[in-house]
């Protein structure tokens, strides 16, 4: 048996090995004058390896894989690139057999008389409806290989064939598909016509609209790459030269696996044993939450106290003798009631808890958990409300009205005048009528307050569709002001006590909400100096509103805060936060807003009627976008604009970023924001290049209270995870400013766009071509149109982890995100998980409004 009957008949995971252990390697200096010989050296290998494919005849197309000539084996990583080529998810999993069992279930509920029609067929072998184009070029290409009568569908064994062909193993079997459905006329080469066309059917099931407008341009740079010689056309070998380049995804997996295998071999001492590792993770634990651990005991400790304390003094009073515990726990909930009333408001004067951040005692209290803890101590109201409630209604009320008329006399009449009620005089009294009436308000509040409703994902039928969505939330929480007012009426009016000194509700209520209304009273002053005028406004692809507006005198803030805006012209009554993405030392403040609610539409399509399109002819391919026209009188611009007011700045997590060595910034789609502003300062670092350039900044960075002398972290990491290509335009000029200012690589730029599939996949190879084609000649991303290039899919979010904890080893990494809950608990995990197995702190923060 000769060399190429062996390995032919080797299984080709094996052969991959093989391939990788004879692959020469080259050392290759990193200085620029080896560019030259670097250069000359993968000129020579690919030259080499172009020969043998030259004399290779082109593969025939008669459905034998046996008949035609393997292609030659010498160049490994021709072969890992090919062999992520895949048609099918799971393709190389070892698990076809479920695969293919979940195919003909599918085949069963669309086949029709037997035969599964070209139009279903994505949908039978799981492509969605946006790849349906690309699985019927890919339905005719299967059956023009195998020389199958296909134009009235095809049968279940059929299926079955076009399946083992998109699963098999062989690398050059799987090209050959994928080089058929390029080649349509079956003629062994490519035409231009014909790469342009399978570029649009990747663009449309990756829903790239900008690619697909650009096909053509971009099908023209494939020809010139691989058809030097125009001749007009090309053919598979070179198609292949170009896959070479392409990194398999399933082996760098594979590799993660062999990995993370090694590192569990390697686990400290401390870490093996169930009880040393339960220790371990509870120190940690206590470690990362000490601040949340010593508030929420002391908070839990003074209701307890407060419970026990009136439950006793009940205890020794004579309703105890009619109504028995219930009027102590009754009580008890009461004064714990009453405390929570007061406190819930402090953790939403933002403007205080501002403040306090910049103090000693944000290392004592986590500030950024302000709204869960006002949400906690809600809860608490809930539990005090109901138990309040149920002791009064279900035990007290029963036992007063039935108490022996003599024993009441004695012990209770004076309260009553000497008369013992029924039921419904209790329920018509004061105290009664204002607790009814409390329960209904703070029910409705409370209940619009929760997160289904809040975020508009319970669906009412109509008339009550209106209760769900912020608008509702707002006006309802507004509401709560009653019922504070019926709270100090309820406490005034006691049935049990006659002392003004023991009537206790106002004195709790009356210093938080005293403080609270001091807060409120000074935002609505300040509202009219806080007017600003919009200097620019921008309406991007994505429903994505970009304004620029003026920075009021005296407005001071940091990187990561946030401010609220009002447009009058919508709404007198509605704050709505969005992060500030302008830097401190600019001289303007932006934000950007995603148009979701009614509120932002509408402020959206305000500014759409005085936006003009932008310029087409700026640049070829260049994202569709609206912006404002500059007008020569400026007041006349400012009155044609919607009125914007804006309140704060506030405290968020990410404005303090400068306590960490290391940055691991995480936004997805609008959730970038709040770090617009904080790569904008790190830049701002980077810029100057002169010395008065550099006193301008250290002046701006003094004037904004950031501190000239304040260190800031040595490597900022920053992963975007987007699903819209439109989304690249808003963000197209940080980026750039990246790519042009930082040269010593301190900021490290990740773009993710979601809607492509993953490396490897066949739906997205010739994107992945012509994105390295285009990067490597005009140093263009074909998606972002930036310098800075996209990755496909979503983030391996464990090998980021383990990448940053083996690369900065011993580092405090501050973790910040943004954006939906979904990824909020993987990535706090993975935070606590690598904390806990490696030298490197991760400090998770997350971005709450």
């Amino acid at each position: 048996m000769n060399i190429s009957e062996m390995m032919a008949g080797e299984n080709s995971s094996e052969w991959v090995l093989q391939g990788i252990e004879i692959d020469q390697m080259v050392d290759v200096p990193i200085d620029d004058d080896s560019d030259d010989e670097t250069e000359s050296i993968m000129s020579k290998s690919s030259n080499e390896i172009l020969l043998k494919r030259s004399n290779q005849s082109v593969r025939k197309r008669n459905g034998v894989q046996g008949s035609v000539p393997r292609m030659g084996r010498m160049a490994s990583g021709a072969a890992r690139g090919l062999k992520s080529l895949r048609f099918l998810d799971r393709t190389i999993t070892g698990k076809e057999t479920d695969a293919w069992k979940s195919i003909e279930r599918r085949f069963k509920q669309h086949a029709v008389d037997g035969r599964l029609s070209r139009d279903k067929f994505g949908t039978c072998i799981g492509m969605g409806a946006e790849s349906k184009d690309f699985a019927g070029e890919l339905y005719d290409a299967l059956a023009r290989r195998r020389k199958i009568s296909a134009a009235n569908g095809i049968t279940l064994e059929e299926l079955r064939i076009y399946w083992e062909d998109m699963t098999n193993h062989d690398i050059d079997s799987r090209l050959q598909i994928f080089f058929d459905m390029c080649d349509k006329n079956g003629d062994g080469k490519l035409s231009e016509d014909e790469v342009k066309e399978v570029i649009v059917l990747s663009a449309s099931a990756n829903k790239l609209a900008n690619l697909k407008k650009q096909a053509a341009e971009y099908a023209a740079l494939i020809m010139e790459e691989l058809d030097p010689d125009h001749q007009g056309y090309i053919e598979m070998w070179q198609l292949e030269t170009l896959l070479r380049g392409m990194v398999s995804s399933e082996e760098n997996k594979q590799l993660a696996k062999k990995t993370q295998t090694l590192t569990r071999a390697m686990i400290p001492k401390k870490y093996r044993t169930p009880v040393s590792r339960f220790v371990s993770e509870t120190t940690e634990l206590i470690h990362e939450n000490w601040r949340r651990i010593w508030v929420i005991t002391l908070w839990l400790t003074v209701n307890l106290v407060l419970f026990v304390w009136k439950f006793n003094e009940y205890r020794h009073k004579g309703a105890f003798q009619v109504m028995g515990s219930c009027i102590c726990f009754a009580k008890g909930a009461a004064e714990t009631l009453k405390f929570n009333m007061a406190l819930i408001l402090l953790p939403v004067c933002r403007k205080t808890l501002t403040n306090l951040r910049s103090t000693f005692l944000s290392s004592l209290f986590p500030f950024d958990d302000n709204i869960n803890f006002h949400k906690l101590v809600a809860l608490a109201i809930a539990i005090g409300t109901f138990v309040h409630i149920i002791m009064h209604v279900s035990c007290d009320f029963p036992r007063l009205i039935s108490c022996p008329q003599g024993k009441f006399m004695i012990i209770l009449g004076s309260e009553f005048n000497y008369k013992q009620p029924n039921y419904v005089d209790l329920v018509k009294s004061i105290p009664g009528l204002t607790g009814i009436l409390m329960i209904v308000i703070m029910t409705f509040s409370f209940t619009l307050a929760l997160h289904s409703f809040r975020k508009n994902v319970i669906k009412l039928p109509w008339p009550f569709h209106h209760l769900a969505g912020f608008n509702s939330f707002w006006y309802a929480h507004h509401l709560l002001v009653l019922a504070y007012i019926l709270l100090v009426i309820h406490g005034y009016f006691l049935l049990l006590t006659k002392d003004w000194h023991s009537k206790t509700t106002w004195m709790y209520l009356v210093v938080p909400v005293l403080f609270y209304a001091s807060e409120r009273a000074s935002t609505i002053i300040n509202e009219i100096n806080h007017r600003v005028n919009i200097i620019k406004a921008i309406i991007y692809t994505g429903n994505v509103l970009a304004l620029y507006i003026s920075k009021p005198p005296g407005f001071k803030y940091k990187s990561g805060m946030y401010l609220f805006v009002k447009c009058p012209d919508i709404s007198s009554f509605e704050w709505h936060p969005f992060s500030i993405t302008s830097a401190p030392g600019d001289d303007y403040l932006s934000v950007h807003i995603r148009t979701l609610g009614d509120w932002t539409k509408e402020l959206k399509n305000r500014f759409a009627q005085v936006c003009e399109p932008q310029s087409t002819q700026a640049r070829r391919g260049s994202l569709v976008r609206m912006e404002t026209k500059a007008h020569p009188n400026y007041e006349h611009s400012q009155a044609g604009y919607p009125r914007i007011l804006i309140k704060g700045p506030y405290g968020a997590p990410a404005q303090n970023y400068k306590k960490y060595d290391i940055l691991l910034l995480i936004g997805l789609g609008i959730g970038a924001t709040p770090f617009i502003s904080i790569i904008k300062d790190l830049l701002n670092h980077i810029k100057p290049n002169d010395l008065e350039d550099t006193k301008l900044m250290q002046d701006s960075m003094h004037s904004n209270s950031l501190g000239a002398n304040k260190k800031c972290p040595e490597r900022a990491y920053f992963y975007w995870v987007t699903r819209e290509q439109g989304s690249f335009e808003w963000f197209k000029g940080v980026m750039d400013d990246i790519a042009e200012y930082d040269h010593n690589h301190v900021i490290e730029m990740h773009n993710y766009l979601t809607s492509v599939y993953e490396e490897g996949d066949a739906r997205s190879a010739l994107i992945s071509m012509v994105q390295q084609l285009q990067h490597a000649k005009n140093g263009v991303d074909i998606l972002s149109e930036s310098r800075i290039r996209t990755h496909f899919a979503r983030p391996n979010w464990k090998k980021v982890f383990s990448d940053l904890a083996n690369t900065h080893q011993s580092s405090r990494i501050g973790v910040f995100y943004c954006g939906s809950p979904t990824l909020t608990k993987p990535i706090k995990k993975l935070c606590q998980e690598f904390s806990l197995n490696s030298s490197t702190r991760f400090n998770f923060h997350k971005e709450n409004f």
